[in-house]
């Protein structure tokens, strides 16, 4: 299978084609380029790879959380690519790519959106829990103290050092150089959205809005 994948959700705007369980080509740009150079860092890793546009047989897309405008560049590209190529949309969560496939039992998976606040998903066989706000807030609604050992991926120094003051033990995994590299890898056991409107955006915490007050 051939996968195109794009991410804008974690910190850069990335993207990578995958054949056959391996990443032929990645490459990223900086987020703030994302807008107006997208889609030519979509052809760069097309014309590298050697993959015409009706060669991708699946195209995956980072939804968040994370950034806030680089979810909805890389959504809204990979969305106009399915519906012209006629391919079906995976949609892949941070948390997801974070721990980028392994199967480690309790995990913490964290990724930051606006300043100071972390978004995390805390996950074991029997549950699944997210929170988004300050680290030790965070944990604390997660996490509690009841929790001798965890593994944390991500950028999450802030909250492995909350964990550490809880004497928690941290077995920690930092997030992936490519994003979209890591979404290739996974779009082929994840199941397509049922149509493009079913691949929504996962905001985590909004931005905080001012409401300007008349008069």
């Amino acid at each position: 299978m051939t996968t195109l994948a794009l991410d804008g959700a974690l910190g850069a705007f990335s993207a990578a084609i995958a054949r056959d369980g391996a990443i032929a080509v990645q490459r990223s740009d900086d987020a703030h380029r994302a807008l107006e150079g997208g889609l030519a860092l979509v052809a760069t890793v097309l014309q590298e790879a050697g993959v015409a546009g009706n060669e991708v047989e699946r195209i995956a897309v980072g939804i968040g959380p994370g950034s806030f405008t680089g979810v909805r560049i890389a959504l809204s590209y990979a969305k106009v690519l399915a519906f012209a190529w006629r391919r079906p949309l995976v949609a892949i969560s941070s948390y997801d790519i974070v721990e980028g496939g392994r199967d480690v039992g309790r995990a913490l998976a964290v990724v930051r959106g606006r300043p100071d606040v972390v978004c995390a998903r805390l996950r074991d066989a029997r549950s699944v829990a997210t929170a988004c706000g300050e680290a030790p807030t965070v944990v604390e609604r997660l996490v509690g103290g009841d929790i001798p050992t965890l593994t944390l991926f991500g950028d999450a120094e802030d909250v492995r050092e909350a964990l550490a003051e809880r004497g928690i033990v941290v077995q920690c995994f930092p997030p992936p150089p490519n994003a979209a590299a890591v979404a290739a890898l996974l779009a082929p056991a994840t199941l397509p959205v049922a149509n493009l409107h079913g691949a929504r955006p996962d905001y985590g915490e909004l931005p905080a809005v001012t409401v300007r007050r008349k008069g």
